[in-house]
């Protein structure tokens, strides 16, 4: 059983091993998944989805999106993989103040950050590797149909100015 220490120590040691490229950190989950027995890689892909899923939330977007310049479904999926790639103090500091990002994040290249999607199929990668079989059902709830809390007007540079103004400082000219 991998509790929830175990699962931030490995995106930890990936991150730092891939020296923050998340399809490197993607490909050295996968090998480090791969030392596990398959109800261990089924474990972390639960901690992962759970994780994942939480971050649905509309604040969330909307730092995506300035961060991003525009994030549709597809980019907000793959930031939310890359947000818990970067670790526990990140992860969690972003869904407890998005605008947090600005002081969370050392740096930020827009064409190698933000995009975790590769991280996303990490452990399924690893569990079909291991099993020769498609991953089953993890048994965890899915993710609400729409994004928790009130929607943001990602095209109003006002609102994000005003709802993000640390990101806003940072990260817009």
């Amino acid at each position: 059983m991998m509790d929830e220490t175990e699962f931030w120590e490995l995106i930890d040691a990936t991150r730092e091993a891939a020296e923050g490229d998340p399809e490197e950190q993607a490909d050295l989950l996968v090998d480090r998944l791969l030392q596990f027995d398959p109800d261990m890689v089924l474990d972390f892909a639960r901690h992962f989805e759970a994780r994942y899923n939480r971050a649905y939330r509309w604040d969330l977007w909307g730092a995506a999106w300035l961060l991003l310049d525009g994030a549709g479904d597809d980019a907000f999926d793959y930031f939310r993989c890359w947000l818990i790639g970067q670790g526990r103090e990140v992860f969690e500091g972003a869904l407890h103040d998005p605008d947090s990002l600005a002081e969370l994040l050392d740096e930020f290249d827009e064409e190698i950050d933000g995009d975790g999607e590769e991280l996303g199929y990490a452990a399924d990668e690893a569990y079909e590797r291991l099993t020769g079989m498609v991953a089953p059902d993890l048994g965890i709830a899915p993710a609400p149909g729409e994004p928790e809390g009130t929607p943001v007007d990602f095209e109003n540079d006002g609102t994000l100015a005003e709802r993000y103004p640390a990101l806003w400082d940072r990260f817009k000219p």
